[in-house]
């Protein structure tokens, strides 16, 4: 069986060291990439919403906080050790909790207004299905927001340890890279952001919004650490809509 992403977490050592690193003032998770998610999910009062690749689900409570009454939330997660995390999450909250791998699980045709992925898409080869499947999974006028690792960084070496530097490198040949990270090996599957955005737009998308990890001083308490993330685009953003077919007949 070929390696998934979310065997790394399911390495205890792994999934403790990833978990203790959440707990982090500055975590990049809460610096950088969940404001940008934030921006471009909006308000969700009302909506069915779908999450591939939940992790920990603590992203549910936020979702599903009290000015945002009437939403509910579905995690599809494939990390037995996030899953049970996940349960934890979500008690109390108009939420469940599936044990699936997204390439694989059975998208409900029109059932969700929203589907989004945090750090999650980057380890999937086949995106072309995947976007697919989301597409057909949205109703009409659903919107797909997600992140992934950026292309810069995925077609770059990755040493352990703080880096000084990046060299990017077969950036158009595409297909899995093998990282260090947190004293480990994962794969991620590398794409250019043209092949991203090209996925989207056969899938039937139209994209509204492209952003990249930019910081922003206000959630940061170390300048330098604020710097230092001025230096490289750690995540990518893209946020795309299901437009009605007739729309797209005449437009």
């Amino acid at each position: 069986m070929k390696d998934r992403g979310s065997d790394f977490y399911d390495d205890e050592a792994n999934f403790e060291k990833y978990m203790e690193r959440r707990k982090w003032q500055e975590n990049v998770n809460d610096t950088l990439e969940k404001p940008v998610m934030l921006e471009l999910i909006g308000d969700v009062a009302g909506k069915n919403i779908l999450d591939l690749g939940c992790g920990d689900a603590r992203f549910a409570a936020e979702l599903l906080s009290r000015e945002r009454e009437g939403a509910t939330y579905t995690g599809i997660e494939g990390s037995v050790n996030m899953i049970q995390a996940a349960n934890e999450s979500v008690k109390g909250l108009n939420a469940r909790i599936e044990q699936a791998f997204m390439e694989d699980w059975t998208y409900p045709a029109g059932a969700y207004d929203l589907v989004i992925s945090r750090l999650a898409v980057h380890y999937i080869e086949d995106v072309e299905s995947l976007f697919r499947n989301i597409y057909n999974t949205l109703k009409e006028n659903g919107t797909f927001v997600f992140s992934v690792e950026h292309p810069v960084i995925t077609s770059t070496l990755q040493p352990s340890g703080t880096r000084t530097d990046w060299v990017v490198d077969q950036y158009f040949v595409e297909g899995y890279r093998e990282q260090q990270w947190m004293g480990g090996s994962v794969k991620k599957m590398h794409r250019s952001i043209e092949s991203y955005f090209m996925a989207l737009q056969r899938a039937g998308f139209r994209v509204e919004h492209l952003r990249e990890s930019a910081p922003q001083r206000a959630y940061f308490v170390n300048e330098e650490t604020y710097l230092r993330r001025q230096r490289i685009p750690l995540f990518l953003f893209l946020g795309v809509r299901k437009i009605d077919e007739t729309v797209k007949l005449y437009s």
